[in-house]
């Protein structure tokens, strides 16, 4: 029997953990002023006379401010120069400055629209009011296509270009408090992951498991449930994101678990692969070779190497072991990995044709997954930060399949 799999129950690992909320500092007032000036010195630089910031994890990460998308707008304008200003509906005005009293010391400026008037109207009237008027406006690459049409019929003097070009600049660099989070987040969600294989036990269904991972991080004093849980049994762990149909466990059944949760906004997002049993001789091959592919893909993230010199080494090794080649099945069929941050998914992508150079502050997940569908699939997920001296790995990697979660010797 695999090492550390079976043997409790729910109950009892869940009586195991308490919230580990107030471990790690959430981001404060100075860092987010630090990230505007940032954004600005950006603009500047680029000719860019304001950002637009929609509801979305963009205006969370500069102002502290976690605003719900609708078809109503509730956005922020960044100048280039001066303080930012806050669009809001009007009846939403009084909690909108509620808000803002947890997490600033002073009050912002605020302008309201009513119900019958057009928001996208007010933003540009308040660009000219700032002297703007025929400027560039960067407007943040989560706004819907419908809002930021709206923008450019409004504001038929202004030139757009995507905000990505100032917004994605501030944020795949990772300040420490960042890491710290991630770092804080991701080893609680490993702790999940060993206390959900100890409560593993043939005829289990996935989605009894899924409601624990649900519970666990509850547990713990993550901000909220999981979005994302992904667990499979048997053949359907070969499908990278699932299948829509629970499966009960048996024996000799390889098992995945990739979940994640936010801790002050900020993602972990890990997947663990094993046997429930005795591993065979096929699934110690594949299960090999994936580990020997995360190490390539470690061993390649140095600084000033690209991303897609990393999607390579895990790939080459892939190929090197007769699967593949390219993204064919049984192989790899996906990327190597995402960036990560407020968002699960994020800059950089660790993909071909991706030459962006690593730097110190770009975290990424590792994760080339092996796919052989009709039998099974393995994927060992961990998440990588860059330092000046190199690569480290915010959790230790699995190290067997035969006892995977036993303290790495890395």
């Amino acid at each position: 029997m695999t090492i550390g799999v079976g043997g409790y129950s729910p109950e009892e690992e869940l009586r195991k953990l308490s919230s580990q909320r107030d471990t790690v500092a959430p981001i404060g007032e100075a860092e987010r002023r630090q990230r505007v000036a940032r954004a600005q010195a950006l603009m500047r630089e680029q000719a860019i006379s304001a950002l637009y910031l929609d509801a979305s994890t963009s205006t969370f990460y500069f102002t502290g401010l976690r605003f719900g998308g609708s078809e109503r707008m509730h956005g922020v304008v960044i100048p280039a120069e001066g303080e930012p200003v806050h669009i809001s509906p009007a009846f939403e005005e009084a909690k909108l400055r509620a808000m803002m009293a947890n997490v600033i010391t002073e009050p912002a400026a605020v302008r309201c629209w009513q119900e019958h008037e057009d928001p996208a109207a007010l933003v540009i009237d308040v660009l000219d009011g700032m002297g703007l008027a025929g400027g560039t406006l960067a407007v943040d690459p989560m706004t819907p296509f419908f809002r930021a049409d709206a923008l450019r019929r409004a504001g038929n003097a202004y030139g757009f270009v995507n905000g990505a070009v100032v917004t994605d600049a501030c944020r795949r660099i990772k300040s420490a408090a960042e890491i710290a989070i991630i770092r804080t987040a991701m080893n609680l969600t490993l702790e999940v992951q060993r206390a959900t294989a100890r409560i593993l036990r043939e005829g289990i269904t996935t989605t009894e498991v899924a409601d624990f991972l649900t519970e666990a991080h509850a547990a713990l004093g993550f901000d909220g449930p999981p979005p994302f849980r992904i667990v499979l049994f048997g053949e359907p762990t070969a499908y990278p994101h699932g299948v829509p149909y629970p499966q009960v466990l048996k024996q000799g059944d390889m098992v995945l678990v990739d979940v994640g949760a936010p801790l002050h906004g900020y993602y972990s997002d890990l997947t663990r692969s094993y046997v429930f049993g005795e591993p065979n001789a096929r699934q110690r091959e594949i299960w090999g070779i994936a580990k020997r592919a995360t190490e390539a893909a470690f061993a390649a993230a140095k600084p000033g190497a690209s991303c897609e010199a990393v999607d390579r080494a895990a790939r080459r090794t892939i190929e090197a072991a007769g699967l593949g080649p390219g993204y064919e099945t049984p192989g790899l069929p996906h990327r190597t990995g995402h960036g990560l941050g407020l968002d699960v998914h994020e800059g950089p992508y660790i993909v071909e044709r991706n030459a962006t150079p690593l730097q110190a502050g770009m975290c990424f997940s590792n994760e080339p997954m092996i796919c052989v569908y009709g039998e099974f699939g393995v994927r060992l997920e961990d998440h990588i930060y860059m330092a000046d001296d190199g690569a480290h790995w915010f959790t230790e990697p699995s190290p067997s399949i035969d006892d995977p979660f036993a303290p790495s010797a890395r």
